[in-house]
């Protein structure tokens, strides 16, 4: 069996921010993500990213300006002994109502495809901070987990309100929630 992880980026790895993470001075980890992650490799799991980076359709940056932050990223993994395999983004926006953008599961079965993985009978974990992220990972047959970094305070009361039916989420109170990514992973390595 293939063990793989998928992450959202922003809120999750690095800060997140309102005004989005334009340039790579701007990208800054969360403390204990890049150790994380690094922890996932060793204990045999392949990292993937699916992100949302709609400041590409926005105007804010470019795809080489994109490129950056993630080379800063990876270079910043590499060094605390981790890996991303892959990383996936949808550079549309909103109301551009592509397939790609979570909600949607358009990345998750791109990674499925590309990983000749079946997400229904085999629920990769997928951890994010908001809840499109969730809602992404649910519909595409994945095991969502939320983290209270970045948007997840937010998402977590929306989640335990009365408004959770609204979600879009079938079992929106069986969501593991955690403080961060590392001590999701935490939890994941000591059950495998």
């Amino acid at each position: 069996m293939k063990k793989l992880i998928i992450l959202d980026r922003d809120g999750v790895i690095n800060f997140d921010s309102s005004d989005y993470i334009k340039s790579e001075a701007e990208w800054h980890p969360i403390p204990g993500s890049l150790e994380a992650i690094a922890l996932l490799n060793q204990h045999g799991f392949k990292v993937v990213i699916a992100s949302n980076q709609s400041g590409i359709a926005r105007g804010l940056f470019d795809l080489i300006t994109l490129q950056q932050i993630h080379q800063k990223m990876q270079t910043a993994i590499l060094e605390a002994g981790g890996k991303i395999d892959k990383i996936y983004f949808c550079p549309h926006a909103p109301e551009d109502h592509c397939l790609c953008r979570k909600p949607k599961p358009g990345l998750y079965h791109q990674i499925e495809k590309a990983y000749d993985l079946d997400f229904k009978t085999s629920p990769t974990p997928s951890i994010g901070d908001s809840l499109r992220d969730l809602e992404a990972a649910e519909a595409a047959g994945c095991r969502p987990m939320l983290v209270l970094t970045g948007n997840g305070k937010k998402t977590a009361e929306r989640l335990a309100s009365a408004r959770a039916s609204d979600t879009g989420l079938k079992n929106s109170h069986q969501i593991p929630i955690y403080t961060n990514l590392y001590s999701v992973v935490i939890d994941l390595i000591g059950n495998t």
